[in-house]
């Protein structure tokens, strides 16, 4: 994997990735159960650990924040990487409704600067890869009353689910209530707010199938 790289190079890349082993063994401690190493970067925010399970090689890039308040947890795979600046959501900071949760397959990943809210439960199969910015919300607000403000109906949770071998483009929207099946391809940024039927490639924000795989 690193033969062709410098050895200088190989240096930078062990010192870093060493750094990070020990942060993940000291910050592990505080986790709810890890199964393998735990590689953390610079700036990583992660409350409520003890709702967080982690796999082997699972890495928690610089600048991510893991948010563990839910009630079913936070579960990652092995060799599961959640890039720099990715927000998991599932609660409030400050208590409030009880959000459920995420589950993330082995070998899957969630790029740069992305956002989860999983307050309804979101489920991410093995070997998806998630391009940067991308967002999946897992709830909805009520808005059908006119006598009440939006903000006091609450809200709905359908959940999301992504089956394994999905490839979804930066800057991919994910709204509640979707499921995207098994080895479909979302193109940057479409916006997804019914089913994609498995081996689907979708191309733009009206959920068009254009053709299958």
């Amino acid at each position: 994997m690193l033969k062709d790289i410098g050895f200088a190079d190989k240096i930078i890349i062990y010192k870093n990735a060493g750094i990070k082993v020990l942060r993940g063994l000291v910050r592990g401690l505080f986790l709810g159960k890890t199964r393998g190493l735990l590689l953390i970067g610079r700036s990583v925010q992660i409350s409520h650990g003890s709702h967080i399970r982690c796999g082997k090689n699972v890495k928690f890039e610089d600048y991510s924040e893991i948010h563990g308040l839910c009630s079913e947890g936070l579960i990652f795979g092995d060799n599961v990487t959640i890039s720099r600046g990715v927000m998991i959501r599932p609660s409030s900071y400050y208590g409030g409704d009880l959000g459920k949760g995420l589950v993330m397959g082995d070998n899957s990943s969630i790029g740069p600067y992305g956002y989860v809210g999983c307050s309804g439960k979101i489920e991410i199969g093995s070997n998806v890869m998630f391009g940067p910015k991308c967002s999946l919300f897992a709830e909805n607000h009520v808005f059908s009353g006119t006598d009440s403000t939006i903000k006091s109906q609450g809200v709905k949770q359908q959940g999301i689910v992504v089956e394994e071998d999905c490839w979804i483009g930066s800057n991919v929207t994910i709204l509640d209530g979707v499921r995207i099946g098994k080895g479909s391809v979302i193109a940057a940024g479409a916006l997804i707010s019914k089913d994609v039927a498995p081996g689907s490639v979708v191309i733009d924000k009206r959920n068009k199938d254009i053709k299958s795989r």
